[in-house]
């Protein structure tokens, strides 16, 4: 006899019933006693026991040092952070550059560092006939320059700004680039104050760009999105219309990634 197939909508039981309780372990935000994960996974004490033992074995679960409370183990994150590290950011944050692409209808950048070195994800281009042409390359030691680098640096460890000027330099692109350590970190101070970073022809002579950084789910900095427009169209309004559209795809972003902020 051939076996027969279960039906798409059946479950295992005793699977169901070890995601009851991880899920009760997450949600209550501190450790918890035996019968507490019993009553609140409607489970008798004696099989709430026997999951909690494999899932400790297994490492999703944590017994306290006398053996009598229960939490959420570190296999639970491990799993989270290669799920994350999986992850393709460029494609999940496509349509939102696209939506402030159309917004604004200037050039905008999704960029990350590598190493200590700037990197661009993505660009999508203006449709106005005098556009800001990138040089990836040339920016790649210009995070201290640019409004995406600013953006990133400005919530890195001042030890890890420090190591990155030592391998890259503060060097001078234009007259208004930023060259000493000093006041590269009061920069950073306005930019962590304001919620985006500017690049008033710092990189470029005229071009002025506005970054604001993307957090993942650990609240941490991982990329940063940018709007650029040749200096010619930088006018006030305009300029107040992308630092509020960078702000909010960076946030919306941020959102998808489950960024606690």
């Amino acid at each position: 006899l051939r076996p027969t197939q279960a039906s798409p909508s059946r479950t295992i039981q005793s699977v169901d019933r070890a995601l009851d309780v991880l899920e009760a372990l997450a949600e209550s935000g501190e450790e918890l006693p035996l019968r507490e994960v019993a009553a609140r996974t409607d489970l008798n004490v004696s099989t709430c026991h026997h999951l909690l033992a494999t899932l400790v074995k297994r490492g999703y679960a944590g017994r306290s040092r006398l053996g009598r409370l229960y939490f959420i183990g570190n296999k639970v994150l491990e799993l989270s952070n290669r799920r994350f590290s999986q992850f393709n950011i460029v494609e999940m944050a496509m349509p939102e550059l696209r939506r402030l692409n159309q917004e604004i209808n200037e050039a905008v950048y999704l960029s990350a560092m590598r190493g200590h070195g700037l990197v661009t994800l993505a660009k999508l281009d203006s449709s106005h006939p005098i556009q800001v042409r990138a040089n990836p390359t040339r920016e790649s030691t210009a995070a201290h320059a640019t409004a995406t680098g600013k953006a990133i640096l400005a919530w890195l460890p001042e030890v890890e700004i420090a190591k990155m000027i030592a391998e890259n330099g503060l060097r001078r692109y234009t007259d208004r680039t930023i060259t000493n350590i000093e006041d590269l970190m009061e920069e950073l101070r306005h930019v962590r104050r304001n919620g985006y970073a500017s690049d008033n022809e710092e990189f470029q002579p005229g071009v002025v760009c506005v970054g604001s950084a993307v957090r993942d789910h650990h609240g941490a900095v991982i990329a940063a999105v940018s709007s650029s427009v040749p200096e010619m169209r930088a006018t006030g309004e305009l300029v107040e219309k992308m630092r509020a559209a960078v702000r909010s795809c960076a946030r919306e972003l941020s959102v998808q990634l489950g960024s606690p902020d």
